[in-house]
């Protein structure tokens, strides 16, 4: 019982985080005023969304292979992840 209120007492707070700045961002969203975005605005900023994307997972993924195929290792012996 005392493990789920610590957990509620985590999360709850984070929650009530989370909901405040999303209703702060569709709030000022949508009280801007100023001329309308063209199209190609629109183009370029899922173009950089999805790059930017892209170039997250693939350098998340290039250091999980590091880690896992043992490149992140130290070759002189004498660091904290020695192999046995």
């Amino acid at each position: 019982m005392i493990d789920v209120m610590r957990k509620l007492m985590a999360v709850v707070p984070l929650l009530a985080l989370l909901a405040a700045s999303l209703w702060f961002a569709v709030y000022v969203w949508t009280s801007l005023e100023g001329p309308p975005l063209p199209a190609f605005a629109y183009w370029a900023m899922g173009g950089g969304i999805v790059f930017s994307l892209i170039v997250g997972c693939g350098l998340m993924a290039l250091v999980f292979y590091s880690s896992r195929h043992g490149y992140d290792d130290m070759h002189g012996g004498d660091g904290p992840r020695e192999r046995q």
